[in-house]
């Protein structure tokens, strides 16, 4: 009897903390909208590692999708929101982070694994088709036997 109220009530506060966690941002236009949307999509959490600010739950995210909003309020440009981000978290805060000498192996390692990897395939095959068994000729027969035989 009192287990439909009991799971009433544990429904009620589930849903309660999830409305709690849902973060509402009022916005001038609906382009501060879309920008606001495009920034804390393409920005990493940086306690997370795999996600983005706009799908990650840690209190960084919200902390900053809250700096977003309001550089997005004061005016601030896309590009300047994102200078300002990676001189606080470093570049691995951009999901696409720029080709500089910090970031040189990141973008050039994956390549030149894929080419070594091809290199040693091929080297591989190489060395297979040299080690292809071929006949001996009579005489070198002929020694093979003599050599097994003065073994025994």
């Amino acid at each position: 009897m009192h287990r439909p109220l009991l799971i009433f009530l544990l429904f009620s506060v589930c849903i309660l903390s999830a409305n709690a966690a849902i973060e509402v941002y009022q916005f001038d236009n609906d382009s501060q909208q879309e920008r606001f949307n495009e920034l804390s999509g393409q920005l990493r959490c940086p306690m997370c590692l795999n996600s983005n600010l706009s799908g990650s739950d840690a209190p960084i995210a919200a902390d900053l999708r809250a700096e977003i909003y309001e550089q997005i309020l004061d005016g601030r440009s896309n590009d300047q929101i994102i200078e300002f981000m990676t001189e606080r978290y470093g570049d691995f805060i951009n999901y696409r982070p720029p080709l500089n000498s910090g970031t040189f192996l990141l973008w050039f390692a994956p390549l030149f694994l894929l080419l070594t990897g091809l290199l040693i395939v091929w080297r591989m095959g190489k060395a297979s088709q040299l080690l292809k068994p071929t006949e001996l000729t009579d005489a070198e027969q002929q020694k093979l036997k003599d050599i097994l035989s003065s073994q025994k």
